[in-house]
C-alpha cells in the first residue's frame, strides 16, 4: 500500500504544478484579453518587440514586459531574437484564432475571465457560507453580471433571429412570431433578448420579467430608445407567477436563458412558467448542457471550469434567502424532472448547433 501511495505521488505532484501554472496563466490571459493585447498582437504577421507591442497598445512598457514572461512561459506567446539580439514576441495565428476577439463563435479567450471576476466579487463570501450554509446575495456579483451579459447578448446577437428562432418546432414558431402571438422571457435582465425580437417580429407582443428593479429600468430605457412599442418589462419574482390570475394562460411562448439554476425557487419558477402559457404554448429553457449524477460528468471537457462557477455563483446565489440552491451542474436529469413536474408532458432535449455549453429543454404545454 505505501509503495502503490509512493508510485502516485510524482503524477499527481505534475498534476499540481499543471494546476498553479495553469491557473496563474488563466489570470494573465484574463488581464491580456481585457486590455486588448491579445488583438494587438493578432494584428502582427511577424514577431514584433516589446516597444511595438507598447507602442500599439497605448500600454505601459514595464508592465508588457512581465506580462509576456508569463505568455512565453505559458507557451501562449512565441519568442525570437533578431539580429540586433532584441527580443521579438509574436502570438501565432491559430492561437489568435482562440484567443482574439475575432475569433466570433470559437473565441475561448473571453471565457479566462471569469473566475478572476468570481474570485473578486464572492470569493471571502463563499468561503463563509461554507461554514454558514447561507447563500449570497445577487448583488454581490456586479461585475460578473455585466461580463455575463455582454457575452449573453453577443451571442444572441449573433444566433437569436436568424438561427435559433427559426430552429424551434420545426420552423413552425417563427411563422407564428410573424404572424403575432404573445412571448415571455423570464429572467430577461436588462432585455437584450426582447429587444431583438420585438424589433424582428412587429406584429408579436413581449414582456420581460426579471426581479432585479435595476436591471427592469435599464431595459425600459433602452426599448424607449429603440421606439419599441411591442414590448414592456416587469420586475417580479418568477416563483410567484403562478400566484398572479391575471397572467394565466396568457403567453404562446416563454423563454428561460440560463435563468433557472439560478433561481431560489426553480420548481415554482418552472410551474410559473406553466401557469403563463396557453395550452399548446410552447416553453424555450436553455441551460447548461452537463449530467446530473456527477461520476456521469468525469469525462465533461470543462467540468472542473463549471463546476467552479457553480460553486463560486450559481450556488450560493440559489441559495439566497433559505433558497434550494440547485447550482449550475444540475444536469438534464434533473432539469427533465422538474420541468415534468411543473406539469410539462412533453420534454425534447435538443442540442444547440455551435453552442457546446447548453442543451435546449423545448417543453409544450
Amino acid at each position: 500500500m505505501t509503495n502503490h501511495s509512493a508510485q502516485n505521488q510524482k503524477p499527481f505532484a505534475e498534476k499540481m504544478t499543471d494546476i498553479l501554472n495553469y491557473s496563474a496563466l488563466n489570470l494573465a490571459m484574463a488581464i491580456g484579453y481585457r486590455t486588448g493585447l491579445f488583438d494587438v498582437m493578432d494584428t502582427f504577421d511577424t514577431p514584433q518587440t516589446m516597444q511595438v507591442i507598447a507602442d500599439r497598445a497605448g500600454l505601459n512598457r514595464r508592465y508588457i514586459k512581465e506580462w509576456l514572461g508569463v505568455m512565453v512561459t505559458g507557451q501562449i506567446v512565441e519568442i525570437s531574437r533578431d539580429e540586433g539580439g532584441q527580443n521579438r514576441y509574436y502570438l501565432p495565428k491559430h492561437h489568435g484564432d482562440l484567443v482574439a476577439r475575432r475569433a466570433g463563435n470559437s473565441n475561448l479567450g473571453v471565457y479566462t475571465q471569469e473566475i478572476p471576476l468570481l474570485t473578486a466579487c464572492a470569493m471571502e463570501a463563499v468561503i463563509e457560507g461554507f461554514s454558514t450554509g447561507e447563500g449570497v446575495s445577487y448583488d454581490r456579483y456586479p461585475q460578473f453580471q455585466a461580463f455575463m451579459s455582454q457575452l449573453a447578448d453577443a451571442k444572441h446577437r449573433q444566433v437569436l433571429v436568424d438561427r435559433f428562432l427559426p430552429a424551434v418546432d420545426g420552423g413552425r414558431l417563427i411563422a407564428d412570431l410573424r404572424a403575432g402571438i404573445r412571448v415571455c422571457d423570464l429572467g430577461c435582465g436588462t432585455g437584450f433578448v426582447l429587444t431583438l425580437m420585438a424589433g424582428a417580429f412587429p406584429d408579436s407582443r413581449f414582456v420581460g420579467i426579471d426581479m432585479s428593479r435595476e436591471a427592469i429600468e435599464t431595459a425600459r430605457r433602452e426599448a424607449s430608445r429603440q421606439q419599441l412599442t411591442n414590448l414592456e418589462f416587469v420586475a417580479a419574482d418568477a416563483a410567484t407567477l403562478k400566484k398572479n390570475s391575471e397572467l394565466k394562460a396568457s403567453f404562446d411562448y416563454v423563454t428561460a436563458f440560463d435563468a433557472i439554476h439560478d433561481q431560489t425557487r426553480p420548481l415554482a419558477a418552472l410551474e410559473g412558467v406553466h401557469h403563463i402559457l396557453v395550452p399548446g404554448g410552447r416553453f424555450s429553457m436553455v441551460d447548461i448542457a452537463a449530467r446530473t449524477n456527477l461520476e456521469d460528468n468525469l469525462d465533461h471537457p470543462m467540468g472542473p471550469f463549471l463546476y467552479t462557477v457553480s460553486l463560486m455563483h450559481c450556488l450560493p446565489v440559489g441559495l439566497a434567502d433559505g433558497g434550494s440552491g440547485l447550482g449550475m451542474m444540475w444536469g438534464q436529469e434533473k432539469a427533465v424532472e422538474m420541468l415534468k413536474a411543473a406539469g410539462f408532458a412533453k420534454v425534447q432535449v435538443l442540442e444547440i448547433p455551435e453552442d457546446p455549453f447548453n442543451l435546449h429543454f423545448l417543453c409544450f404545454k
